[in-house]
């Protein structure tokens, strides 16, 4: 009885107390975390890039 009585109020819940986002505001928001992982990844591949070019430069003054 009791997780029957859990089940109807997450629904209730769910329908009628969370505001769900519409279609556009999702779209947006979608886009936006899709930039910034883009912008994330590109900084972190310049940061790899520029770590090995400065180790190989170390590298090459020690042997």
């Amino acid at each position: 009885m009791r997780i029957t009585k859990y089940f109807h109020e997450v629904y209730t819940e769910m329908v009628q107390k969370v505001s769900w986002p519409t279609w556009k505001e999702l779209q947006s928001s979608a886009l936006i975390v899709m930039i910034a992982s883009l912008l994330i990844a590109l900084v972190i591949f310049v940061m790899d890039i520029s770590f090995e070019n400065l180790m190989k430069i170390i590298y090459k003054m020690l042997y």
